[in-house]
């Protein structure tokens, strides 16, 4: 059976397109709290999964040896928007592992989100560097992490380099699943992807959001890392972004992370709650209104940060002159 609707687009009080998904939401306890659609298929996190894949940063010592701040280890858990102050995040990172632009592995990129960054740049003659790569926090986080331990950092992207290990570990734990070659693929950041359950990646960013369920020295470090997004949210996305634009009016209250191909994880620390949803065609549009829905729902419709979540339920649809001619809304789940 098809998927449910998760979003819809109108013009002119019509239904235009309408966008299919799946989404889950899940207490502390691991516990259903509702459910659409196929949960229990592997997909692909990607980005969304970057707060898992920092875990080994701040777990091995790293963080605390190289006195990473918290908009650091933000940018670690980032997909940025290659701003300036985002680029020289992740060099001054690498700058206090003894490392530089040479050792990032990310190819580069020009900013995906800002076009008014990348005609800035176009027109002083600048071309993107791998710093510029959306994802060179976690490429850095990466490295910090095999210079504290004296690992390679030649090979720190292949799937069974050491410092790959940890993560892979790191996610099995947290999402109690088993990763393997079966369900391995690559990022476009060249980074190892691994296919898990939606509802199994749920019930681990529940368990990174509490603590429940993982050991001390874990706890802390997911805690931690999830602080620190919060508290810095410009470094995770960007102006005009989602996770930028939603943890910024919860004020620091609210976890969110979108992940490339319509996947957004969400989680809200102090009501022991997360959730996971994927838009089946990919669109970023619809799995933006559809997680600030879930997260509604999740919530409930007495919570005081149900109002502040509302808005982000629709997205205008503007014509060229900038008059209002339609929406994207979500569709509750059923």
């Amino acid at each position: 059976m098809a998927n449910p609707v998760i979003a819809e687009v109108t013009r002119g009080g019509r239904v235009e397109s309408v966008h299919r998904g799946r989404v889950v939401a899940v207490d502390a306890d691991g516990a259903v709290l509702f459910r659409s659609g196929d949960v229990e298929e592997p997909v692909y996190p990607r980005s969304a999964l970057k707060l898992m894949q920092a875990l080994p940063l701040v777990e091995c010592g790293a963080a605390d040896a190289l006195a990473l701040s918290d908009r650091e280890l933000a940018l670690a858990c980032a997909s940025h928007s290659s701003l300036p102050i985002h680029v020289q995040t992740a060099l001054a990172m690498l700058g206090k592992a003894g490392l530089d632009e040479t050792d990032l592995q990310c190819g580069p990129h020009w900013p995906l989100n800002r076009r008014e960054e990348l005609v800035a740049m176009a027109r002083a003659g600048y071309e993107p560097t791998r710093a510029h790569n959306n994802c060179s926090g976690k490429h850095a986080g990466f490295l910090c992490a095999c210079v504290h331990q004296d690992l390679e950092t030649a090979d720190y992207l292949d799937p069974d380099a050491d410092i790959q290990r940890q993560v892979r570990s790191a996610i099995e734990a947290v999402a109690g699943t088993t990763l393997g070659p079966q369900t391995c693929g690559r990022d476009g950041c060249s980074a190892p992807t691994y296919a898990l359950p939606l509802d199994a990646f749920a019930r681990g960013f529940a368990r990174l959001a509490t603590g429940q369920g993982l050991g001390p020295q874990r706890a802390d470090a997911a805690i931690r890392l999830m602080r620190a997004s919060m508290a810095e949210p410009e470094m995770v996305a960007g102006p005009h972004r989602l996770c930028t634009e939603l943890m910024s009016a919860c004020g620091g209250r609210v976890y969110v992370k979108i992940g490339a191909e319509g996947v957004y994880v969400a989680a809200v620390p102090e009501a022991g709650l997360a959730l996971a949803l994927k838009c089946d065609d990919g669109a970023t549009r619809a799995a933006e209104v559809a997680v600030a829905a879930a997260l509604m729902r999740a919530l409930g419709a007495g919570h005081d940060l149900a109002s502040i979540l509302a808005p982000f339920t629709r997205t205008p649809v503007h014509d060229w002159n900038g008059a209002e001619v339609g929406e994207v809304r979500a569709v509750p789940p059923g």
